[in-house]
């Protein structure tokens, strides 16, 4: 807990008022939920991804949802913030980024990112405050009987657009059966896994997650999708594992191809020095994860969209910032998204709803999680003709589904993960794997 000088500091010149409620109590559990054979730059996606589901109970009786990334690390940073935010006010959001700042300060020296991704320079601080500031929207909404996204200023659409997200992926895990998607190595089968995101979600923009074979296989899978969906804007993120000539010289091959190329390069400078040679807008969710790394990419003029994520940037608010900054200097908007349930699409879908300048179809992987794999009550979130419906019930609108939640956490323990490790997993099928950046 914080020391006394330490709460003595944030109690100080705030406006003595009476809160709507004080947070009470708050549960962080990871789960576990089957994920399939997807590859990346950096590996294969294990069996099963990792998250932590976040609920906040107030004294009032209400209770709020967030969700994050589930590595052991970050789960007991997770911890040790719930702790300071216990009799806190969840309608206080600045007071609420103190106290978890201030719980990161006491950092044990475990060290690690522990967010479960290729992406490692994201704010400490703002990666674990997003779920807790998810979570107080939530209590928020349902107190005042609002939408999350009327909260972030109003819902300025009724639908949010999804593009249908292609991986490169095996058959199926070692020893596991051939999932529904079935294998997808070369263009022929990246082009039937389109086939089946266009006919049975209606998506209406397709993505591919590049970085895993030779760049010039990449862009025949992407020439393939052209001239099988003609009408369908289509993206490739190579996850920065291309050196500048690659990247400049599959750029020129896709020009007419692609609706943007999204980190090419690992670095601000390297990226610079593509789209200097480019007409494709570069977007980006590597080179560009926090506030800090705005101002030099701006500089450089390395990157034209920001794909922004709620987890990365401090929650809903903070994201919110971020699509002030892009409308006033001229970039554009989408957003990431990582293996995920329905808190965080939910999320998601309240963000998009109310930030007018979302110029692209967001990133999800709803499709990808079986739908039985999930902690919220069913019926609610639900992709058709590529877009789900705004919820505009109170909150997030959606709600927890407590055997749910402990199924989900025993298939945690049941696993016997602690985080993602998707070269290690890679590793243990093919040891002559290596991690390389730039790969090509």
């Amino acid at each position: 807990m914080l020391d006394a000088t330490t709460q003595q500091v944030f109690s100080q010149d705030l406006p003595d008022q009476q809160p709507f409620c004080r947070i009470q109590k708050i549960e962080v559990t990871p789960v576990a939920f089957a994920d399939p054979p997807l590859l990346n730059s950096v590996g294969v996606h294990e069996p099963y991804a990792l998250r932590a589901i976040i609920v906040v109970h107030t004294d009032s009786g209400h209770y709020g949802l967030g969700e994050t990334y589930g590595d052991e690390v970050h789960v007991n940073r997770l911890r040790r913030a719930a702790e300071e935010l216990i009799n806190a006010d969840p309608f206080n959001l600045n007071v609420i980024s103190r106290l978890v700042s201030a719980s990161l300060r006491q950092d044990d020296g475990q060290g690690g990112h522990g967010t479960g991704g290729m992406v490692t320079t994201t704010s400490l601080d703002d990666r674990v405050l997003s779920a807790f500031n998810v979570a107080c929207l939530d209590i928020q909404g349902k107190i005042l009987g609002l939408p999350v996204s009327t909260l972030l200023g109003g819902a300025v659409r009724e639908h949010v657009d999804f593009s249908g997200y292609l991986f490169y992926k095996w058959a199926a895990h070692p020893g596991q059966e051939p999932d529904k998607w079935g294998p997808a190595e070369d263009p022929a089968g990246i082009v039937a896994q389109a086939r089946i995101m266009v006919n049975d979600y209606g998506f209406r923009a397709l993505k591919l997650k590049g970085g895993v074979f030779p760049p010039d296989q990449e862009a025949a899978a992407i020439e393939a999708l052209h001239k099988e969906f003609p009408d369908i804007p289509l993206r490739l993120d190579p996850n920065g594992v291309w050196s500048v000539p690659t990247a400049i010289n599959v750029g020129h091959r896709l020009e007419s191809s692609l609706e943007y190329l999204e980190d090419p390069c690992l670095s601000i400078a390297d990226n610079a020095a593509v789209r200097a040679e480019i007409s494709l807008p570069i977007a980006t969710n590597m080179c560009v994860v926090s506030f800090a790394d705005l101002p030099p990419a701006m500089d450089a003029k390395a990157i034209d969209i920001v794909l922004s994520d709620h987890h990365f940037w401090g929650g809903l608010s903070r994201s919110k910032l971020l699509s002030g900054f892009a409308e006033t200097f001229g970039l554009r908007l989408s957003m990431h998204s990582n293996s995920h349930l329905g808190i965080s699409f939910a999320a998601m879908i309240h963000l998009a709803a109310a930030t007018e300048n979302i110029d692209y179809a967001c990133d999800t992987h709803w499709p990808w999680k079986r739908q039985e794999d999930d902690v919220i009550v069913p019926g609610v979130l639900s992709i058709q003709e590529g877009r789900v419906k705004v919820p505009t019930a109170p909150g997030l609108g959606i709600e927890l589904d407590p055997q749910a939640l402990e199924r989900m956490h025993q298939q945690y323990l049941d696993s016997g993960l602690r985080q993602r490790n998707d070269t290690g997993y890679m590793q243990s099928i093919d040891p002559s794997y290596e991690l390389k950046s730039p790969r090509w």
